[in-house]
């Protein structure tokens, strides 16, 4: 028997957050305390992060606090954070995405060849941009049109990137020659104190939830994800639909390339690495739902924070990388039954 078809399927309205199209819903239900849950979960990503600050002005007032750190945590938030905003997209359509470090990786190795470098900073700029999109529209094709699981295929995609990276550096850093390009990463470069790369990152975020929010392309990301049959009988195209959203997560891994390329001032077959993991770990305590028909940038954004300043307190302390993951991890578990037990509410 077909489900009813929301309003959500039919392109209507964006009312708030967007529920997974899974049937009918009751009046006073769950339609109408869903936005709730997402700006309570938000408040408590805000409350997690000020108890952080928190902790780093108590234990290192003066390191910590300092202008030049907190520039520090926002530029290093940027650009895991639009790695971030492309994973939200990929993971609210029920998709996944293993291999965005290694497109970060693939694209600003291929942009810091010698050969590139000649043709300046639009040359860098657009070949990070085209690298990651090639290697989204590989990944859309396989899963979309190739009907392979995305776990396999983004794994795949992983192995590979990783490789040619290497073979492109043979195993060396390549350093960056174009004044124009390393001149960003300068103070100098700042406006009224803010770095430029954390101002793409505000942009990459205010687009990203405008899409998602407000647009048509963004309804179909959630109807596909909440339930890909019903998207289908409702009009929606579902492969192109996935197609367009792995060219959207190879596009941010493309922007996050070049935005790396300003931070380091070089490309690195190491570059991005472990970013799949910070990302999906983002993405959920921020409370998009792993199984898919939910997101939230703005969550997301603030699940990168909290990660990003996790790291500077520990590195502050002169604590360990190991500790550093274990809180992490705990972290992680923790959202993901919180994310289970608000599902398991709106659903009775």
């Amino acid at each position: 028997m077909t489900q009813p078809v929301s309003s959500a399927q039919q392109g209507g309205p964006d009312k708030g957050a967007v529920a997974p199209l899974s049937g009918p819903r009751k009046k006073d239900g769950p339609a109408r305390t869903s936005g709730l849950r997402v700006d309570v979960r938000n408040l408590s990503l805000l409350g997690v992060l000020a108890v952080l600050i928190a902790v780093g002005g108590f234990t290192e007032p003066e390191a910590f606090l300092d202008t030049g750190n907190l520039q520090l945590i926002l530029t290093q938030s940027s650009v895991i954070g639009v790695v971030t905003v492309g994973m939200t997209f990929v993971i609210t359509s029920g998709g996944i995405d293993l291999s965005v470090g290694a497109m970060v990786a693939l694209a600003s190795v291929w942009a810091t060849t010698v050969a590139t470098q000649e043709y300046g900073f639009a040359g860098i700029l657009f070949t990070a941009v085209v690298v990651g999109l090639g290697a989204g529209l590989v990944n859309g094709l396989l899963i979309a049109y190739g009907r392979m699981v995305p776990f396999i295929a983004t794994l795949a995609m992983l192995a590979s990137a990783r490789g040619l990276a290497l073979q492109i550096t043979d195993g060396k850093t390549q350093i960056v020659t174009v004044k124009s390009v390393l001149d960003l990463g300068l103070p100098d470069s700042y406006v009224l104190g803010i770095p430029p790369l954390v101002m793409v990152f505000a942009g990459v975020t205010v687009i990203g939830w405008l899409v998602l929010n407000r647009t048509t392309f963004g309804r179909r990301t959630v109807a596909v994800g909440g339930n890909a049959e019903a998207a289908r009988l409702a009009g929606i195209d579902v492969r192109r639909q996935r197609l367009l959203l792995y060219l959207l997560s190879g596009l941010c891994c493309g922007i996050a390339a070049f935005m790396l390329i300003i931070l380091s001032g070089s490309g690195q077959n190491t570059n991005g690495n472990l970013y799949e993991l910070d990302a999906i770990a983002a993405a959920i305590i921020g409370g998009t739902l792993l199984s898919g028909g939910r997101g939230t940038i703005v969550g997301s954004v603030l699940g990168v924070l909290v990660f990003t300043t996790i790291t500077n307190i520990f590195a502050l302390n002169n604590l360990q990388s190991d500790v550093q993951q274990i809180a992490k991890g705990a972290i992680i578990v923790a959202a993901v039954l919180v994310q289970r037990r608000t599902s398991a509410h709106g659903e009775t």
